[in-house]
């Protein structure tokens, strides 16, 4: 007999290995698609590595754009995931370029979606492994906090730490989680490049697809 973590294993997998589609760019909180299946948001800090994680999930090269200049992103895109659950790629925050501060941007689109989506389940929200946890990444959780949007935070490019400075980073981060309300217990580290930590993400997300 299967274990309960493998048959989930293989419920994730064949998930994420069916269809992904884009179906939604929204400009504004006022043209967002249907709330009809449950939501993933993904969000992090300009340059976090959002969109190579997003096509390493779902084993795409251009699913997410993946841009060298941070920022570029303006609107929030949806895709459909095999009819069970949809991901919504949010635009970056903190890029140093932005004329607006962290508060006022969000306010204007992401913050708005992230408070107001009903069927939003959880946001995955991450964080550069070399940098940690940086002020804006703390400012946005506390925004998170105070809107009760349950969230799990995932370490990125960890491929390109040591053994000791990966472990440094998990605990360091693991730390920052527990000083938030609305912060899953559990953290994922997690690499793109080299496909590192990504089955546990995606046995995580699919637990909340619709069945």
């Amino acid at each position: 007999m299967s274990s309960p973590d493998a048959v989930a294993a293989e419920v994730a997998r064949k998930l994420f290995a069916g269809p992904c589609d884009f179906i939604w760019g929204a400009t504004s909180i006022d043209n967002l698609p249907p709330a009809t299946l449950p939501e993933v948001a993904f969000v992090g800090r300009s340059n976090a590595g959002k969109s190579s994680l997003l096509n390493a999930l779902t084993g795409r090269k251009t699913l997410a754009r993946v841009s060298n200049t941070p920022g570029r992103t303006r609107q929030i895109n949806f895709f459909n995931l095999g009819g069970k659950l949809v991901l919504a790629d949010l635009p970056g925050y903190g890029y140093a370029r932005a004329s607006k501060s962290l508060a006022d941007e969000w306010q204007n689109l992401i913050f708005a979606y992230l408070r107001g989506r009903a069927n939003l389940s959880r946001v995955i929200l991450l964080v550069d492994a070399r940098r940690g946890a940086m002020d804006t990444d703390k400012q946005a959780m506390g925004l998170l906090d105070q809107a009760a949007v349950s969230y799990v935070l995932a370490l990125t490019k960890i491929d390109q730490l040591s053994a000791a400075d990966r472990v440094n980073a998990e605990d360091e981060i693991t730390k920052e989680s527990r000083t938030h309300t609305a912060a899953y217990p559990e953290i994922f580290a997690t690499s793109a490049l080299k496909s590192l930590g990504l089955d546990a993400l995606k046995a995580h997300i699919a637990a909340l697809a619709a069945t």
